[in-house]
């Protein structure tokens, strides 16, 4: 007999947690079922002590308080939101709740006051008589057009919990490959902001102290010597300044760059980047194939698919390159030959594609093409790494190196004149 610890519903959509002794997992399930509760979630607890059956319902989310939400504000649901309650209402609904139900459980499950009501909105809608994608069209700056269409096709086969399997799936995977990349890049950011905070540093603080041996000798110092003094004047008289230009550039820049010209640029110097531009594409190709090999799998039409699934894509160039693909479609050409014609695509891409037609397993050859292209991102962005980071390194050592030469150079200069 094994000890499984299990989180449940009641038939009144009341969340309990407790434990339970069974032979098996299917035998636990068997006998919670049994006594009318609907599992979510079981695991086998480890421990040995037989606990009787007897559960505590959940407590409720505890309401925020004004200290803790000066630090924990609750800025509203985000992707993290979507993805944990997506998983949640596929195990709730795989295992025979109602959808209104398994909303309502959810509502009562969620700690955030943003999710709480977004969810409360979803349930008032259903119990109204909507689909759960009419329903999510109210919050579609949240969901996005991809996940409302899955959704739609899920209720249209009548397979909304498998759909919603396949949803949580792809989130993961999709969130999984984000902070794969952003992990890699961390440490060469943390290095550039080292090297700029040492350099700053050195000019304010370290220049100064020499300055007084320098004062007298006032042309005889060597160039570099002086470019360096100065260099610090300007930092020590005009730190704050420099401070704030530098904070309003950042601000500028970044409202800048959330303009239609300033992503275009941006993301059009990214695809020319020498190791990361590669990268970047393959990136981009990544989320499009898993995106449409995820819809069409679900049961959407190919035309509305590559519509949706290009505009996961971030690069907006990359995107507009796409736009060719629907008409030639709609024009009665193949997928692989209109895909072949953006010149985005690698051979090996372009083969699987023209498998997946051939074979009518199009959505299978897409995933498999996305997992193929997951590994050739990480390998790509771990080989730019592996050159980049040897780079700031030595960046950072040859700055610092030129600051103590030249202080050096003034010194022995003066060293030569006193001789």
């Amino acid at each position: 007999m094994a000890d499984y610890a299990f989180r449940a519903a009641r038939p009144d959509g009341q969340l309990v947690d407790g434990r339970i002794e069974a032979a098996s997992k299917e035998l636990a399930l068997r006998q919670l079922r049994g006594q009318g509760f609907t599992p979510i979630r079981i695991d086998e607890s480890g421990t040995t002590a037989a606990v009787p059956l007897a559960v505590a319902t959940l407590p409720a989310a505890p309401a925020t308080t004004p200290g803790r939400r000066l630090f924990f504000a609750d800025r509203g649901p985000d992707h993290t939101d979507v993805h944990a309650l997506t998983g949640e209402l596929a195990i709730m609904l795989r295992a025979g709740l109602s959808l209104d139900r398994a909303l309502r459980v959810l509502a009562g499950m969620a700690r955030k006051p943003s999710v709480r009501a977004m969810l409360e909105d979803l349930l008032t809608s259903v119990k109204a008589g909507k689909g759960l994608s009419q329903a999510l069209l109210a919050h579609q700056a949240l969901f996005g057009e991809f996940y409302i269409n899955m959704v739609r096709s899920g209720e249209a086969g009548g397979q909304l919990a498998e759909v919603l399997t396949r949803l949580a799936e792809h989130l993961e995977r999709v969130r999984a490959l984000r902070e794969s990349v952003v992990s890699a890049l961390l440490y060469p950011a943390i290095l550039v902001v080292v090297a700029a905070v040492s350099v700053f540093l050195i000019l304010a603080f370290v220049i100064p102290q020499f300055e007084s041996l320098f004062t007298d000798m006032g042309e005889a110092l060597p160039l570099p010597t002086r470019i360096i003094v100065a260099a610090g004047h300007v930092v020590v008289d005009w730190g704050w300044l420099l401070a704030l230009a530098l904070a309003a550039a950042i601000v500028l820049g970044r409202r800048w760059l959330r303009t239609p010209a300033g992503r275009r640029w941006r993301d059009a110097r990214l695809l020319r980047l020498p190791a990361l531009g590669s990268v970047v594409q393959k990136f981009e190709i990544t989320r499009f194939a898993r995106s449409m090999g995820t819809l069409l799998g679900s049961g959407v039409a190919i035309v509305p698919a590559i519509r949706i699934a290009s505009e996961t894509m971030d690069n907006v160039c990359l995107r507009a390159a796409m736009t060719g693909v629907v008409p030639a479609i709609k024009q009665g050409g193949r997928m692989a030959e209109a895909l072949a014609a953006t010149g985005l695509f690698t051979p090996l891409a372009l083969n699987m594609v023209r498998l997946g037609e051939e074979t009518g397993r199009l959505d299978d050859m897409l995933l498999e093409l996305a997992r193929v292209h997951d590994h050739e991102v990480q390998a790509g962005v771990k080989r730019a790494l592996t050159l980049l980071e040897p780079l700031l390194i030595l960046g950072l050592g040859g700055v610092i190196a030129v600051i103590i030469m030249s202080i050096l150079m003034g010194i022995l200069s003066i060293n030569d004149l006193a001789a």
